[in-house]
């Protein structure tokens, strides 16, 4: 069993619920939840976390339905093999979600544009090497 490498903050407009989701998210596309990787019990990632245990199953709920996690009977829950449940116009939809979210968030940081997709191709590229159907360039 691995141990999940998140943090909770406070002050994260995000619920609680979706900081672990995108957490966990993140870490299995950065490869360090790799799959066949059995995550914490709801139990033991609350106590982890100091968080109510309703909490972490309502995100292990979302991560199942979005196929990142599968229950195995008796055994806890795993990372499971990348398959996209998303059709292609809503994977479209979502990233460009994504990226009005990202430009207003940085809109007034007062960055150059170089400096700014720089810093988006950084952090795409830690994410290279992972096992991921979304390299479409």
């Amino acid at each position: 069993m691995s141990n999940v490498k998140i943090q909770i903050v406070t002050g994260d407009a995000r619920p609680i619920f979706k900081q672990i989701v995108d957490g966990i998210r993140m870490e299995i596309a950065r490869g360090e939840l790799p799959v066949g990787t059995k995550l914490p019990s709801v139990r033991g990632l609350a106590m982890q976390l100091m968080i109510n245990a309703n909490t972490v199953a309502k995100a292990y709920g979302e991560l199942t339905a979005q196929g990142l996690v599968e229950p195995r009977q008796g055994l806890g829950l795993f990372v499971s093999e990348p398959r996209q449940l998303l059709s292609e116009e809503e994977q479209k939809k979502r990233l460009h979600t994504a990226v009005d979210t990202f430009v207003n968030e940085v809109a007034y940081l007062e960055f150059r544009t170089e400096d700014i997709l720089k810093e988006v191709q950084d952090a795409l590229t830690k994410l290279e090497g992972a096992s991921s159907p979304n390299d479409r360039n």
